[in-house]
Order: structure tokens, then C-alpha cells, then sequence
């Protein structure tokens, strides 16, 4: 029969125990996400450190004209595209060194499911997921973390069983009050941000 199929841990721990300046970025990170544990941050750094390596090895081939580089450059870009951390057209492999751990985190799908309005809190999304009332491609998905693709994110709905299918479900009322609100903070940004950027050039 073989030997047994052990299942291996998929990411990377800090080399350090104890470093005040990266614990206090991974709490953020863990309040601001809505995530269980920092393990969901460091899989999420493990995530990013991948694409770093291929895209600085590749870079370093692609200095050398190797034409499987190339392809494999595509791929690369095509796929980050997909998951919608870089642009469909025109993104570089200097983009991917730039990317962050936010940008992995940001396309998980308890945080889509948050941004979507269809639940009024960070906390609240990864528990309707897990609860079963979220559907994607007319199929339940009860994993948080989940990368959603750019063509999956449309098929984002409530379960057609669950009981916040009703519009006047108190919950549906606050969750798009939350909506408006995290749209109209984003706008705020990017007034300020556009005010601060006029200023520099005067």
C-alpha cells in the first residue's frame, strides 16, 4: 500500500521567536483582517515569498535570453493577474517584488465578502463562511482564506438557504451600512491623499 501520506506544514515561521517592530505589524495585520491566528499571516508571507523568488530568478534569466524565461514570466504574471494582485496588462516582474503581504490578504475571500457589503464586519464574514451562508460558483465555501480570482468574485452570494437571503434580515441592513461607510472612508483617502499630492506640487 506505500507508506502513509503526511500532511506538511505549507509555510514558513519567523527565524526569530521574538522581534518587537514584526509582532506589532502581524497583530495589525490579524485585527484588520479578521484572522484567527498569525499562522494566517505568515501563509500569507510564504504566498508572497514565492512569487519574489520565481520573479527575481527570473529576471535573472531573462538578462541571460532565455526563451523558457519568458514563458514562464507570462505564466507568472498571467496567474497574479488572475487572483487580482497585479493588473490583467501591462504589470512587470519589478511588480511583484513590490507587492506586500496586504495585497495576498486582501483577496482572501473573508475579506471580499466584507468589502462586497454582504457582511457588516471583518469578524462577521469569516463567520458567515464558515457557517456555510456564503456561495461562490453556486457552491458553498467554508475556508476564509480562500484566494478568490477576479472571475470567481462576481459569484460571490449569500446561500440560498440562509436566512439573510431576506433584504429586511437586521443584519443585511447593517452590513450595508458598513458598505456605505467603507466606501465613503475610501473616498476620504482619496481626496486627502489628491489634496496632499496638490500641495507637494505647488
Amino acid at each position: 500500500m506505500g507508506d502513509p501520506k503526511f500532511s506538511r506544514r505549507s509555510y514558513d515561521t519567523p527565524s526569530h521567536p521574538w522581534q518587537g517592530e514584526r509582532i506589532k505589524a502581524e497583530v495589525v495585520l490579524v485585527k484588520s483582517y479578521g484572522l484567527k491566528n498569525k499562522t494566517e499571516v505568515w501563509k500569507a508571507q510564504s504566498v508572497l515569498r514565492n512569487y519574489r523568488k520565481q520573479a527575481r530568478e527570473l529576471q535573472a534569466l531573462l538578462r541571460g535570453g532565455d526563451a523558457q524565461a519568458k514563458k514562464e514570466a507570462d505564466a507568472l504574471l498571467n496567474k497574479c493577474g488572475r487572483i487580482g494582485v497585479l493588473p490583467l496588462e501591462g504589470a512587470t516582474l519589478n511588480d511583484i517584488l513590490a507587492l506586500t503581504e496586504k495585497n495576498i490578504l486582501g483577496r482572501r475571500l473573508q475579506t471580499i465578502v466584507y468589502e462586497k457589503g454582504l457582511a457588516s464586519t471583518i469578524t462577521q464574514a469569516r463567520q458567515m463562511i464558515v457557517h456555510g451562508h456564503i456561495f461562490m460558483n453556486g457552491h458553498k465555501v467554508t475556508v476564509p482564506g480562500y484566494i478568490v480570482t477576479r472571475n470567481e468574485e462576481s459569484t460571490i452570494e449569500f446561500n440560498p438557504a440562509s436566512p439573510y437571503t431576506d433584504e429586511m434580515h437586521p443584519m443585511r441592513i447593517s452590513a450595508e451600512q458598513a458598505a456605505a461607510n467603507l466606501a465613503t472612508k475610501a473616498a476620504q483617502v482619496a481626496d486627502d491623499n489628491n489634496a496632499d499630492e496638490g500641495a507637494q506640487e505647488e
